[in-house]
């Protein structure tokens, strides 16, 4: 099978025979040529790698020749759809573009599946990690890099408490870069420390055999802390942790690659706060790779503002390198994965370089200044003494327990809120056990004792020979299963889209084939001429008037085209008449305080289904953010990914009068699908009219929500103000009534 540029890539031809598949190569790939100058078009270049063979330029550079330099980074795109079919797609378009670290995003909860899943279910807020999906994916990879003429690196999660298995199954199917950090699992999926630290020993030791690059989880420390620019002595530690954790089971440096994070964003003098990080960093760190990745903290849902973040970030990146440059698309902002916005990142990231090209022959930062010296001495003294703390009190164990990690304060000083975790308990605790002395592990990779010197010298380092080869060097081993579930696989969804496959027959799309989404931005499957005209027939059906195409640009020469619609309705709005619903009602503190004394409320909480984001959450709830615990309302907040029979059975149990969801995820409506479920669940039990149940997330609306058969529902801006009353009034309402 060859890709042609002009033919769309074949998503059945990718799955057939797919069971004999197998990668082309493993190990991480860096750019080539790096650090050579050459002249590309009319201009000198100094920081570009080797040229693609085929690839879509900038749109100016038809100013210019058409040339397009590649920068000297390699450069990440990140694919959160949850359908991988459509992602291949997605890939093609950022390989031409210029990406060749392609990083998959795990759909959301797979940190706590207990193994391998197979199969090609729909995912939510992600892709589901198995088998088939990312052999699929590298199979179309490996014809992707042939066709633009570099190796593409293929990136996912080596986390939760599957690792080991993931990072077996990823070496097995060629994938040359992860995630692996045992901290990550311990602060951000309650994972039990000794499992994820024993787990994390065997991943990486099967990762260092693949060549696997291993990113690290440090830079989540940036994304949930209050105030991130405190957090930079932490974000050390927490690198140094891990990078020496793999060292010492065997890994090379040069594949250990720090995920650094500018900590600030503007309207804040980030170049002030986050070039001495960025230096402090490197000077600490000079062994090993940086991988620099866009900050997301303080991301909102401006693209424009999302972009100039960027770019600034990409400057810190330019003075002061960066090995992986990450391009997290201003959709980080609004919880929304476009086709789009994948590719203006990564033409973002590649504009700013070229436009670079050569800065540092110009300028110099001025490392002997006092204001710059000094701030990098700072940084890595405090980082020093946050270890040596560490040291003196027991070690990292007994410092998360101690709510070390994540306090918003700027060590030395410390606010108390920390993420604690305790040593004897999380997911997984108990699970960890001592070899006997007769266990005997015949497999390549193993971390520890084997137990098969007693069968001669020459297993010792290749136990495996005592199997005739373990999967690693006979994949014809490996069992392959294709689907499980016969309603949600890859084969259901191409049927259901087939009217769109090879056929005359285009929709508008901005995620997943044939999803219909019409914008005044838009993304259409097809070359740029058809794309144009097909707009505008498009405009005319909805009723638009004079459409014009005002922008037109193209993705990739087959398999799409960016527009920008515009277009006339011929009637008018009269202000006067709108019926504007009330902003959100905001009783004062002292009369929620009263009605709490009056009648004390308890409340349980959870982000619900497979959604684990808790921040949103917390800010409602947390006293420290102002939420509805400084009224006296009791809350019990249940976690993240929690099942909404158990919030229900929750309430009933600690006779609470209310329950509040958390739904950030929207990925194909589930949000509103819980909620569906949720309020149905509360029926079932004959507590339904006890109850009173609100929603809340950036995706969330009341109209909707109560729709759904909730009381409320709190969009983006809600304070903790706005649900305490809700609360305090719902509950009269219902006292009223009865």
């Amino acid at each position: 099978m060859e890709l042609k540029p002009n033919e769309k890539l074949d998503i059945k031809e990718i799955l057939k025979d797919l069971e004999n598949y197998r990668p082309k190569r493993r190990g991480w790939h860096w750019r080539e040529g790096v650090g050579e100058a050459r002249e590309i078009g009319k201009f000198d270049y100094y920081e570009t790698s080797k040229n693609l063979i085929q690839s879509q330029p900038l749109p100016a550079a038809k100013y210019f020749d058409n040339i397009d330099p590649q920068p000297a980074p390699v450069i990440t795109t990140e694919i959160a759809s949850g359908r991988f079919e459509d992602d291949i797609r997605r890939m093609r378009m950022a390989a031409w573009h210029g990406a060749d670290h392609i990083m998959v995003i795990r759909t959301a909860g797979q940190s706590h599946f207990e193994s391998l899943i197979e199969g090609t279910p729909q995912g939510v807020g992600g892709i589901p990690i198995s088998r088939k999906q990312v052999r699929a994916q590298r199979k179309a990879l490996d014809l992707i890099e042939e066709e633009v003429g570099r190796p593409i690196n293929y990136h996912s999660y080596v986390s939760g408490v599957a690792g080991p298995e993931i990072a077996v199954m990823f070496a097995e199917e060629g994938v040359n870069g992860a995630h692996q950090d045992p901290q990550y699992n311990v602060l951000y999926r309650n994972i039990n420390m000794v499992r994820s630290f024993v787990d994390a020993a065997e991943a990486k030791k099967v990762m260092t055999w693949a060549d696997i690059a291993q990113i690290d989880g440090a830079h989540n420390a940036n994304a949930t802390a209050r105030e991130a620019w405190k957090v930079m002595p932490e974000l050390m530690v927490q690198h140094a942790l891990n990078s020496m954790y793999s060292v010492k089971i065997g890994m090379k440096k040069s594949n250990i690659c720090l995920s650094t994070v500018p900590p600030t964003a503007p309207p804040a003098p980030c170049m002030r706060l986050d070039l001495p990080y960025a230096i402090a960093l490197r000077e600490l760190f000079r062994e090993y790779r940086m991988r620099a990745q866009m900050n997301t903290k303080y991301m909102e849902s401006s693209t424009r503002e999302a972009t100039v973040t960027h770019v600034l970030n990409l400057l810190i990146s330019e003075l002061t390198s960066a090995d992986i440059q990450s391009t997290i698309t201003p959709d980080e902002g609004r919880n929304v994965p476009w086709h789009i916005f994948n590719i203006e990142a990564v033409d973002t990231a590649k504009q700013a370089f070229n436009g670079m090209d050569g800065l540092m022959k110009m300028i110099k930062v001025d490392r002997e200044g006092e204001y710059l010296s000094t701030k990098v001495r700072e940084l890595k003294e405090r980082a020093v003494l946050f270890m040596e703390e560490i040291l003196e009190i027991g070690g990292y164990f007994k410092a998360v327990e101690e709510g070390f990690f994540v306090d918003s304060g700027y060590y030395p000083e410390r606010n108390g809120d920390g993420i604690v975790r305790k040593i004897d308990g999380g997911v997984g605790v108990g699970t960890v056990f001592e070899r006997d002395k007769e266990y005997m592990a015949p497999v390549t990779a193993h971390f520890g004792y084997n137990n098969v010197e007693q069968y001669g010298k020459e297993y010792v380092n290749n136990p495996s020979l005592l199997i005739n080869g373990s999967t690693f060097e006979k994949p014809e081993k490996i069992i392959f299963i294709d689907e499980l579930d016969e309603t949600d696989n890859v084969n259901v969804r191409l049927e259901e889209v087939k009217d769109l496959i090879n056929t005359n027959i285009i929709k508008p799309e901005m995620e997943w084939l044939g999803d219909g989404v019409v914008l005044l931005t838009m993304f259409l499957p097809t070359d740029v001429r058809t794309a144009e005209f097909a707009a505008l027939e498009i405009g005319k059906n909805l009723n638009l008037k004079d459409c014009e195409v005002i922008h037109r640009e193209v993705l990739q020469q087959a398999e799409g085209t960016r527009i920008e619609l515009k277009g006339r309705v011929d009637f008018t709005i009269d202000i006067s008449k709108l019926v504007i619903p009330p902003k959100p009602e905001e009783m004062s503190e002292d009369e929620i305080r009263a009605e709490i004394s009056r009648k004390p409320m308890k409340v349980v909480a959870a982000t619900v289904g497979e959604d684990e984001h808790s921040v949103g959450l917390r800010e409602i709830i947390d006293i420290k953010h102002g939420g509805i615990e400084k009224y006296g309302i009791e809350c019990h907040i249940l976690g993240t990914s929690v099942p909404v029979e158990k919030l229900v059975d929750a309430a009933i149990e600690l006779n609470a009068d209310a329950i509040l969801v958390s739904t950030i995820i929207s990925h194909d409506d589930i949000h509103y699908k819980n909620m569906k479920k949720l309020n149905n669940y509360a029926i079932e039990k004959g507590v339904r009219d006890k109850l009173i149940i609100a929603a809340g997330g950036t995706q969330v609306s009341n109209e909707m929500a109560v729709k759904n058969g909730m009381d409320a529902g709190f969009g983006r801006g809600t304070k903790g103000s706005h649900v305490a009353t809700f609360l305090v009034k719902k509950r009269r309402e219902i006292e009223n009534e009865n």
